[in-house]
This record gives C-alpha cells, structure tokens and sequence, in this order.
C-alpha cells in the first residue's frame, strides 16, 4: 500500500456515534432537538471530533507544503468509481471545480436547499434528503464541515462527515468532479461555481462503492445517514388523524421530512399523475403552516411547502397560493415565500390526496403525537443473518425460525401516567447498497416480539422450536420490507420480552443492526447459551479406561479385526483406523456411508491419542467407537427421511444432543465448515465436527488448571494443539 493510500485508508475512520450508546445505562439517550445537536456532543464525542479534524487537516497540510493537488486512490478519477454494470452513455472528463470556472467556492452565501440540483444520476432520494439537511444548520455543519475552500490551505481535498451503523465515519475525496462539455453531470448548485453539493455526493458515492450504486433508494437511508437518528415511515392513507401534528411537530425538532408516490407496477417509474407529480420521485418536505383565513376566521389554513430536487416548477393544480393569506407582516411573507423553482406550498387535503408515502427521520425516537419531551434508553446489538444456520426466515418456516438470532428486553417500568412502556424497535441490515456490484440486494427484513412466560423468566438459554410452536407474539413489525430498516412503535407493559429479527426467506444472509428505544429504565442483551460440554473426559479419565469384564460379541469382532491391521504392538495410525472403522460402519447399512475420510480418522487419532505417539491402543480405540456409538443415535434421531444426511438446522439440535452447548457464532462457523452446498452433513462431517469439538474441549481443560475459564498459550503450545487437531 502506497503512502497516498495509507493516509487516504487512515481517514476513512471509525468513531462513536453521537449521542453515545451504552447498553444498560440508564444515563444514555438522545437529547430533545430542541438543543439540536449541541448538548448532543458530549465532551468524549467532542475530543474524537477534534481529532479527527486534526487528522484531516494533517493530511491536508500534508499536501499544502508538498505543493500537489490530492489524488485520492481508494476512488480513483475512474469507470470504476462511476459505474459496476451499466456504462454512462456520455464520455466523461474528470475535473477540478479551478477546471470548471474561474472563481470556485465551495459554499456560497451559504449551504441551503436552491443548490441541489439533481443531474444524470438516479439518486432523487439522496438529494431530496440533502435539501431536508439544509434545513437544520447545525447537523448540516457536521455533516458537511464549513471551514474548506479553494483558496486557503487548498490542496484538492475535502472530507464530510456520515453516520455509519452506529458509528460516525469521515470520508475523505479529492476535487476530480465528472463532466461533459465543461458542464457537471451529476449533483450541482444552482450557482456555477458552488461545489459543495456535488462534492458531498462523491463523499456519499465513495463509502457505497461507486455513483451507480446510488441509483435508486429509500429517503430515509440518507436521512440516517446524516443524522444517525431513527426513522418512521408513514403510509399516507393508513396515517394517524394527527398526521398533520406530527408533520409539524417533526420540523420543528429539526427532524427530515420527505415524501412520494407509489408506482404500482416497474413500467409506471417515473410517470406523472393526473395532478402532474411524478410517481416514484423523491421530494422534500421543508414546512408546515397553518391559521386563520382573515376574511372567515372559522375556517383553518393548512399548508404543506414541498420542494422538487429537479427544480421543475409546481404543477398548477398542486399549487396554492393561501400562503400569504397567513403572512401578516413582511417578514412573514419574506418567509413564506418559495424562493426557488421546484419549491411550492400544497393544501394539506391535496398532499394526503396526492402523495402516498411520508418518511420522517427523527433525531431523537420523542413520540411526534404528544407535547412532552421525553429522554430514551438507547441500545444497540450489531447480527448477522447466516446461511443454513442463523437465517431462519420468518414464522412461515417454523423448521428453522428458531435458528434466528435471539435478543432479551427487559422493560422495567411504565411510561410517566401510564401503565404501558413506549418502545420503538429499529431493524436495519447492513452494506447491501454497496454489495449490488456483486448481485447483492436487499432483503425483505422484519422482527416478532415474544413475551416470556412467568417460568422462563430469566433463563439465558434461547428459546427452542417448541415455544414458537405453541405461544403467540405479542407484538411485530406491520410487516417484512425490502428497505434498508424496519422501524415499528409500541406500547408493551413491564416485563421479559424477545425480540427475533428474520429476514422474510430462509437462508439470506446479511450483517444488521438492532436498536431498541425505551423511554424509561430498560436493558437489552443478545441471548447466548454458556459454551460448555458436559461429557468430555479429561486425559486421565481417558488413561484409566478399562474395558468390562465381558466382552460383547461386537467388542471381540473389533479386538479381532483390530489384531489383525495392528501387528504385534498392538498400535494403529491413521490410515489403519480408517480401515477398522470402515469395516466395522460398512456392516451398518442403514448408514448409507462411504465410510470416514483419512482427515477424520486423523482428527480421531489426534483427540483419543493421550501417549503423543500419533497411533491409538485398542483400549483407545474402544473407547472412540463407544463415543461413535452414542453420535450414531443421535444422528438418526434427526435423521428423518432416511438419507444418511441431516441439515444444518437439524446439526444445532444433534449437537447440544451429543453433549455440548454452543452459541450462535460455534454454530455459524460449524455450518460453515462442515456443511455442503446444498447445506446438508454426511454421517462423516457429523462425526469429523464432534470428534473436533470433543478434542478441542479436552485440550482447552487441560490448559484451564485453575478452571476459570481462561488459558494463556505461548506460540509453541498453540501451534501445537491446533496443528495437531
């Protein structure tokens, strides 16, 4: 890795985000818009701040005395960081703002919704939250820091600052713009030589990979994105009465409000209504107001101001004009008064009449429908779905719903006056925008949330396939959607709840993120089984084994056969296990098997050979195939359908069966490992995956003298127990 690159990956870091989450401190919440977001900056996230501007001003400064422009080479002035799969159909030139006019500024008369004008990229929705950013001058400066430009300490570099899955991340980018004809081809201000807007969406386009990969999306994902807050989503025709409130409420805490029209079919994206608004658009919405008609005071105003990223001008039937029937005084109408084309003021009746969908970013999860400000209990659980062992898909697959990844909520109290807990639940799954140049797609997400019996209350194992069986949910998501996050609201009464987040399907993986909001006292952990095995025997056991008095008849069939590969020393190795037990497995036929592999019997060798010599004894090998034995019915209790297979599902249960106790991670890496395409384990694998938990557990006890739970290796000894395993 090049120098450039080292300082370009340097600054491409990771922070806390703000507010701090601390899971079970009754101390964390988001503080109330009202102070926006400076109480929000605690003293520790203000140092990290200060650091990372130190950093980046070390990296500038850099540049500065060397007296060269910054190239950065982790998004290169290249197709690659335009597009993955469909080639622009303009040849572009990449160049810098001094390339493009004579005077650049990076903001000009300051940073406000008339400069962002959408360009030949798909990404209305990125651009409709960029105007809402606007609205709030202090977020917008932490997105966006003000103190760059083109003249002072100018070395083509400039950072912006993103919230990343719980984390604040600063994205570094040079100037290099894409253009046609001098002109820029993507995101630009209404005023030529402001730049600040375009290079914000570079920013943007540089953590998702590529420009393309912004093609297409979901308002409230940037909205997240610039705030790290919680969204609601609101159909328009199922919302509250109080939609107006909430709307109105919303802005004034300096929440994102965006809204659009449903297509109902692919062919109808980006037609017009019979109002004239465009079908699968983005807008803004950047006001409310209402009042009193002066010459009939009975009668109410309410006005919706939204804002076209397009800029097109206001359908004429869309538009009212009532705005300055509220505007008393010349600061009122100075206000009130859409200052740019694309910008226009709508009834309220025709908004909900002609927009289908409402998207409200909060920067704090307050409930929009009551007065009061309240302080949440935020926290945060980072998952992953895995293939054939924790993607379990939703209850229409009761085989493997169980399998999901578990999370317990405890509510400890009722809300002020209440006898209920307020609770907003957010799902969010992780970087599949930046996987679409690999096929990758969202998934439909949602969550169920069980409350916990009386009996099983504090118990910290995760709850079986026959609980969701047999017990209801108490409350869920209105339903599993392919958008970045699922958010719900709810009002549960104090006690033990579960929450099991599930992609829709079985079997599609993905990382996400969990975050639960209370509003009073409420902790939150991920359900994790104690990782133990209840009949491992330690070495001296082991050398201790005799056998009974009386053989059983399979017992002199094996010393026979044993005899007779042995020799006279009665010692067999690896390749001489493998041909005692396939002799002795080929008389089971129910099996179905091709016997066991040479890497299994090795690793048999390895866990039964307590004298170092790499052969094992017959009393050693006796003892192997007692623990075969006691496998062997465990594997056709879950070997149903007679295949001589069982599935990765079925393996979590065999494998607490066998005797030990895992958690979801042991579990994800044993599907992994031992599981075929088609996610199934042949009576080897199943064995191969016990003998190597049987060994490992054996070897870690004997490390463990004191038992408690923690060993220390030097590089010798754990380069000998895993080497040899």
């Amino acid at each position: 890795m090049g120098e450039d690159e080292q300082f370009a990956e340097k600054h491409i870091q990771k922070t806390q985000a703000a507010p701090q989450i601390v899971a079970g401190d009754p101390t964390s919440y988001f503080t109330p818009p009202s102070n926006v977001y400076s109480a929000i900056l605690s003293r520790n996230e203000a140092v990290k701040d200060a650091r990372r501007l130190k950093d980046f001003q070390e990296l500038r400064d850099k540049y500065v005395l060397k007296k060269v422009l910054f190239e950065d080479p982790l998004f290169p002035a290249e197709d690659s960081s335009l597009f993955f799969n469909e080639r622009f159909h303009l040849k572009l030139e990449w160049k810098r703002p001094s390339e493009i006019c004579s005077n650049p500024q990076f903001i000009l008369g300051g940073a406000n919704r008339t400069d962002i004008c959408q360009g030949d990229l798909g990404d209305c929705w990125l651009l409709a939250a960029i105007t809402c950013l606007t609205l709030n001058k202090v977020i917008l400066q932490r997105v966006v820091p003000h103190d760059q430009s083109f003249s002072e300490n100018y070395a083509g570099i400039f950072h912006f600052q993103f919230w990343r899955y719980g984390e604040w991340v600063d994205v570094v980018v040079d100037d290099r713009l894409p253009t046609y004809k001098n002109q820029l081809v993507f995101t630009r201000s209404g005023q030529k030589n402001e730049f600040w807007s375009a290079l914000l969406e570079k920013a943007y386009a540089k953590i998702h990979g590529s420009y393309e990969a912004l093609r297409g999306g979901n308002t409230l994902e940037a909205m997240e994105d610039f705030t790290g807050g919680v969204t609601e989503f609101f159909e328009i025709s199922e919302a509250p009465k109080e939609l107006y409130s909430i709307m109105r409420k919303a802005l004034e805490r300096g929440s994102l409000v965006g809204c659009s029209i449903d297509t109902l079919v692919p062919t109808a994206l980006m037609t017009k209504t019979v109002s004239g608004l465009v079908k699968g658009h983005a807008y803004s919405v950047t006001g409310v107001e209402q009042g009193k008609r002066r010459d009939c005071k009975d009668l109410k105003i309410r006005l919706v101001r939204v804002r076209d990223p397009w800029g097109v001008n206001p359908p004429p039937t869309c538009k009212s004009n009532e705005w300055t029937a509220l505007a008393t005084t010349e600061q009122d109408k100075e206000r009130l008064r859409p200052t740019e084309q694309g910008e226009f003021w709508m009834c309220f009746e025709e908004f909900k009449k002609n927009f289908t969908n409402l998207e409200i970013c909060n920067l704090t999860p307050d409930t929009l429908q009551d007065d009061q400000m309240f302080k949440w209990t935020v926290v945060m659980h980072e998952g992953r779905w895995v293939r054939g062992c924790s993607a379990g898909g939703c209850r229409n697959f009761p085989d493997t719903f169980w399998t999901n990844p578990q999370y317990r909520l405890v509510l400890v109290e009722a809300d002020a006056k209440e006898k209920t807990c307020t609770v907003v639940v957010a799902l969010m799954q992780k970087g599949r925008r930046k996987e679409r140049c690999l096929g990758g797609h969202l998934h439909n997400i949602g969550f169920v949330i069980y409350e916990v019996p009386e009996e099983m209350k504090g118990n910290q194992q995760p709850l079986q396939k026959d609980f969701f069986l047999y017990n209801a949910s108490i409350a869920r998501c209105k339903s599993y959607l392919n958008i970045r996050e699922v958010t719900e609201r709810f009002r549960l009464k104090p006690g033990e709840y579960v929450i099991i987040p599930s992609t829709f399907e079985p079997h599609k993986e993905s990382e996400f993120l969990l975050r639960v909001f209370s509003e009073n006292w409420s902790t939150s952990e991920v359900i994790e089984a104690e990782i133990e095995a209840g009949s491992v025997e330690t070495d001296s056991k082991m050398k201790t084994y005799r056998p009974v008095e009386e053989e059983t008849e399979e017992e002199k069939q094996f010393r026979a056969i044993f005899q007779q590969i042995a020799g006279d020393d009665m010692q067999i190795n690896a390749y001489e296990l493998r041909t005692v037990l396939n002799r002795v497995i080929a008389k089971h036929k129910e099996l179905k098997t091709e016997g066991f592999s040479l890497e299994s019997c090795r690793s048999m060798i390895a866990l039964m050979d307590t004298d170092g010599t790499g052969h094992l004894n017959l009393q050693e090998f006796k003892h192997l195939w007692s623990k075969i034995k006691q496998w062997k019915l465990v594997f056709k209790q879950y070997d149903t359908d007679k295949s001589s297979s069982i599935s990765s599902f079925e393996m979590r249960n065999a494998v607490t069966d066998a005797g030990f106790q895992l958690n979801n991670q042991l579990f994800d890496i044993i599907a992994m490992r031992y599981a075929n395409e088609n996610l199934q384990l042949d009576f080897d694998s199943y064995i191969s995956c016990l003998v190597r938990l049987e060994g490992m557990f054996r070897a870690f006890r004997a490390f463990d003298k004191d038992g408690d739970g923690i060993i220390k290796l030097n590089v010798f000894e754990w380069l000998q127990l895993t080497m040899y395993a």
